[in-house]
């Protein structure tokens, strides 16, 4: 437990209670029955997956843009694959993907039940660097948008985590005080280092069990929340 008196959590969205990776799946095998049935979806998501997270880490820093990074991680992962596309069908699918992403809603195991648990005793918040046109039906279609008062994203900030200008303006947004907050997500560097540098408490939602500092609270399973808060 925590000695401070928590009385608001910020979560991040995608791969912390959303799961982002089962979700884009299904995406993309509807994008590639109807489009590109050639196109085996397990394959494909496989390469798609690393080169997806190595986009966002660049976008997060401001060295690609949003509609770079839409079109880099499918010519990329399709280059890979030594699947010939054009850059026109590339573009199709990246408005395709966006729009087929929120109509799934997987969430990651035990998120309504610590959120249930947690909304009893604490303010819940989002913080996310993903794109405010799908975030929202992301929330509403997995029946989650409900338990959060405020919701942060990067392009109403202006700045994506972990710049501590993001977690200002969620904080200023959620009326809550540094020392009484604390953060949850599933990447070390915009979530947790981003929170901690800014001088508020983090936990490491560790779902793939990677090694990490031993100093950084974390948890395997999001019911393992309950031990801290």
């Amino acid at each position: 437990m925590f000695q401070n008196k928590i009385t608001d959590i910020f979560f991040d969205l995608d791969h912390t209670l959303w799961d982002f990776d089962k979700n884009s799946e299904l995406a993309f095998d509807k994008i590639f029955k109807e489009n590109h049935p050639k196109v085996d979806t397990k394959s494909f998501v496989e390469i798609y997956a690393p080169i997806n997270q190595a986009c966002w880490k660049l976008y997060q820093v401001d060295k690609i843009s949003h509609e770079e990074l839409r079109y880099k991680r499918l010519k990329d992962s399709f280059d890979a694959l030594n699947y010939s596309i054009s850059d026109e069908d590339i573009n199709q699918m990246s408005v395709d993907y966006i729009t087929y992403l929120p109509e799934n809603n997987m969430l990651f195991d035990g998120a309504k039940e610590v959120l249930d648990y947690l909304n009893l005793k604490y303010k819940l918040h989002i913080i996310t660097n993903g794109f405010a046109e799908v975030q929202y039906k992301k929330l509403n279609n997995s029946g989650i948008s409900d338990y959060f008062i405020s919701v942060t994203n990067s392009e109403m900030a202006g700045v994506k985590k972990p710049n501590p200008k993001i977690f200002e303006y969620a904080l200023s947004k959620a009326n809550a005080n540094k020392q009484n907050s604390i953060m949850i997500g599933d990447c070390i560097d915009a979530d947790v280092k981003g929170a901690l540098d800014f001088g508020i408490d983090a936990i490491f939602f560790n779902e793939s069990k990677i090694e990490i500092p031993s100093h950084i609270r974390q948890v395997n399973h999001l019911l393992e929340l309950k031990n801290y808060l």
